[in-house]
């Protein structure tokens, strides 16, 4: 059941290259929210002032476990 779930994700969630800064993780997450990457970038640093180590390993895992599309 988790195999399916997580492979529904990566169909729809993906790395953004062209419009994506170094790997392109909030350039998909924005693709996939329909919303400007620029946005998803400001929701992902403050987060970061705050939240250091999680972000910056959800940020590597997703880099990781994304495909470009």
């Amino acid at each position: 059941m988790a195999h399916s779930a997580l492979e529904r994700i990566r169909s729809r969630l993906h790395l953004e290259k062209k419009n994506g800064w170094i790997a392109g993780v909030c350039a998909g997450v924005a693709d996939y929210f329909q919303t400007d990457p620029a946005l998803i970038r400001v929701v992902v640093i403050v987060a970061g002032l705050f939240l250091t180590k999680i972000v910056i390993a959800a940020y590597l895992v997703a880099w990781l476990v994304l495909e470009e599309r």
